[in-house]
């Protein structure tokens, strides 16, 4: 496989640490508000890359963790009079709520910076020790000029103003790019005891704290394969994580650098229910989850999503067609997936994920298997390979694993549900007794509700039709 090395700027040929396994670290939320587009974008890159990986027989270690401590949480905490535990609990369950609603998989470690306290202390003095840190009158800093490879991640020219519109100043500190490890108690702050002064820690030290905690190998060494993240966390947040543990423990970090794109608003496009909200929450009030998840996936990790809804429903119809082909083999029982499709569906993603040819394979696979089965659709073990594709697609992109008429029924309420079926039910007496115009009045009347009826010998069927 080949992925695309963020500080290399280069594709490069994915060679593990550690034959056969992978280690993998992605930078989670600071959990002090909702999840928003930017998080699921993230999550749902590294969850493909999880699973690609997994596929290819890589015994992936695959690590998220949660700041749980930051200056953001301790504002709400002093506006709203709640507990840190209070808020960092409610909205890391609320987080993992939206995830799972896209299919996102729980991360096999999940650490907190506050059940990390003691391994971000002695990492601290560490570098006290070592000579790359210093203490000020308000904490503990990272000496950067120590560090000559520093800015070798992003490769950013950093100017003084930069730096200051980015973090609050110290007039102690030795240089603008110099950054927080520990931070002393402030009034109405959080407050941890350690030897070098009570207070709390910095964002950037938490990472590197927890690879070394729960990702060390028998020697102590705790360098990782994959470090990633969304691209905004390239600088300052990764290239501190990587100079800080440079200097620590005398290597990278981690093997390679992967990073996603960003996700932004088209507020002219999106409706007024909806409105311009960045929130994850308030998309899944009106899509379920799976066509979220099919629709961020299907552009390339690396590029910029402009998110709005003309494209989101555009994006239904592809994963509407993965369905129809489901619905035509339902009940068929999945065998092995075909070998050729398995390998060409395969071959897209080991190319730095590339969605683009993955649902081009997808395209080419229906449309032929379509093909056959409109010259023979009674031919059952073909059903049995197809069934076994769509199960091979659901594996990968976690998509297309639903009932099929629920998917179909998806965006309408239970209420409205039960008002679908009574309507219906009316229209079938209307026209048993041959009163074809209650019957019609019916039809359009569920047409404005976005409801397509189809009838057949089996009875009535119908489908909601989002637009």
């Amino acid at each position: 496989m080949r992925i695309y090395d963020s500080a290399k700027k280069i594709k490069l040929l994915f060679e593990p640490i550690n034959k056969g396994e992978a280690l993998i670290y992605v930078c989670g939320p600071t959990v002090y508000d909702d999840a928003h587009l930017g998080h699921a974008r993230s999550a749902l890159a590294f969850d493909l890359l999880r699973r690609v990986l997994t596929h290819l027989g890589y015994k992936v270690t695959f690590v998220k963790n949660f700041t749980d401590i930051d200056d953001k949480i301790i504002k709400k905490m002093n506006e709203s009079g709640k507990s840190l535990d209070d808020i960092t609990s409610f909205y890391t369950k609320r987080y993992k709520d939206d995830m799972r609603a896209i299919g996102v998989q729980d991360a096999d470690i999940e650490p907190k910076a506050t059940q990390s306290l003691k391994t971000i202390i002695d990492f601290t003095q560490n570098l006290l020790n070592k000579g790359y840190a210093y203490v000020t009158s308000s904490g503990v800093y990272f000496d950067t000029s120590k560090d000559d490879k520093y800015l070798s991640i992003s490769h950013r020219h950093v100017d003084e103003n930069d730096m200051r519109s980015r973090v609050e100043e110290d007039e102690e500190k030795r240089d603008i790019k110099d950054f927080a490890l520990w931070k002393f108690a402030k009034k109405n702050d959080v407050s941890y005891p350690a030897p070098f002064g009570d207070g709390r820690p910095g964002w950037h030290i938490e990472c590197s704290a927890m690879i070394k905690e729960h990702l060390a190998d028998k020697n102590g060494e705790y360098q990782i394969d994959i470090h990633g993240g969304g691209a905004d966390l390239l600088f300052p947040h990764h290239e501190n994580e990587a100079a800080q543990t440079r200097k620590e423990s005398s290597q990278e970090i981690a093997k390679y650098w992967m990073h996603n794109g960003f996700v932004t608003i088209n507020g002219e496009k999106m409706s007024k229910s909806l409105g311009n909200s960045f929130f994850l929450k308030d998309i899944l009030r009106i899509y379920d989850g799976e066509i979220v998840r099919f629709y961020l996936l299907s552009t390339h990790y690396r590029a910029n999503i402009n998110f709005n809804e003309t494209d989101l429903l555009q994006s239904k119809k592809r994963l509407d067609k993965i369905y129809r082909l489901k619905q035509r083999i339902e009940g068929i029982t999945p065998k092995e997936c075909a070998k050729e499709f398995k390998k060409e569906f395969l071959d897209a993603f080991k190319d730095d994920l590339n969605i683009s040819v993955a649902l081009s394979v997808i395209d080419t696979m229906i449309a032929k298997s379509n093909e056959v089965l409109d010259k023979n659709s009674k031919d059952d073990t073909l059903k049995k390979v197809l069934a076994g594709n769509l199960r091979f697609i659901n594996e990968i992109l976690g998509i297309g694993g639903k009932d099929v008429k629920k998917y179909f029924q998806l965006g309408i309420s239970e209420n409205d549900k039960t008002r679908v079926e009574e309507l219906i039910a009316n229209r079938t007496a209307a026209k048993q007794q041959r009163d074809f115009i209650q019957a019609d009045a019916i039809r359009d009347e569920l047409t404005k509700m976005g409801i397509m009826l189809m009838d057949s010998i089996e009875g009535t069927k119908w489908e909601k039709i989002l637009d």
